[in-house]
């Protein structure tokens, strides 16, 4: 994914490692009106029965609890796409200049980075003839590169074209759980932690991609867990998943497009220090210094 340029206000620009896993079930976000907004009681007024009940719930409930998937969805659109209306960006298409070629879509989809063309492949497999599969042949040669060679003119105008298609619109769906969604979730679970935390590997994922990069997600990971245990491990949750962010905040800094750390800063240690494992509602955050709140 890309951080573009809204109304004209620049944003980092992001970098990432194509990730290749296992194809996931889809799972379509509810409306946000869905989205619950129950508040969770601080843990040291309740009985031990009643930690226990909470641990359950905890257990039962993931970021892949479609309101929650809404929410990170909404919060991944903030940093993004400066709005919380991330339906609005399957049309999304620009170069915006980081030796990518074309960034697209709902998770910024790269011409240069394979993602693209992995996209539009599995749009045509389940629609042939599409308004994107005649490009197949140039996405495949600028594959790794910025060119827009085979591409141009037309590209961009068929993309939006294209977006307007429920089947195009699911395909990015299935693409984006599929290479950065369900592993977040999947590690998040098998680590023992909650909402925020499978949020904050979504995030990591989505920025960094993953792979044997010090500053992948593998990469993050590991080096939080020189620092700290995951709950799986027997360790506290918020003590692990500060030592997350701040690896995370490393990352983000070895390269100086992503210098603006607020959506760690003032997102995510937000919700961690107000104790929010799991992302109850009401939410209120900036992200480069734009507020935002879901209710």
């Amino acid at each position: 994914m890309r951080t573009r340029s809204t109304n004209g206000t620049p944003r980092p620009l992001l970098s990432r490692t194509t990730v290749r896993v296992a194809l996931g079930l889809a799972l379509l976000a509810v409306p946000a009106t869905a989205v619950a907004t129950t508040a969770t009681p601080a843990d040291h007024h309740r009985p031990a029965a009643a930690h226990d009940a909470a641990r359950t719930a905890r257990a039962a409930t993931g970021l892949d609890d479609p309101a929650k998937k809404e929410i990170a969805m909404q919060l991944v659109s903030s940093a993004e796409n400066s709005s919380l209306d991330w339906k609005a960006q399957y049309k999304y298409i620009e170069d915006i200049g980081d030796g990518r070629g074309y960034t697209g879509g709902i998770i910024g989809f790269c011409s240069g980075t394979h993602d693209m063309l992995e996209l539009v492949e599995l749009y045509t497999q389940r629609k042939p003839g599409n308004v994107l599969a005649k490009y197949l042949p140039a996405l495949r040669k600028v594959d790794g590169s910025d060119s827009h060679e085979g591409l141009d003119p037309n590209y961009t105008k068929d993309w939006k074209k294209a977006a307007q298609d429920p089947a195009f619109q699911q395909a990015q769906n299935d693409e984006r759980d599929r290479v950065y969604f369900n592993p977040a979730v999947k590690q998040g679970k098998a680590d023992g932690i909650g909402v925020l935390g499978q949020f904050a590997y979504y995030d990591a994922i989505v920025m960094h991609g993953d792979g044997d990069d010090p500053t992948s997600f593998s990469g993050i990971r590991k080096r939080a867990l020189a620092k700290a245990k995951p709950p799986a491990q027997g360790g506290d949750e918020k003590t692990y998943l500060n030592a997350f962010l701040d690896a995370r905040v490393w990352a983000m800094k070895q390269e100086e497009a992503h210098s603006d750390t607020s959506r760690v800063d003032t997102e995510q240690r937000v919700f961690l220090k107000n104790g929010n494992l799991d992302l109850h509602t009401p939410l209120d955050w900036k992200v480069y210094g734009d507020g935002y709140h879901i209710g």
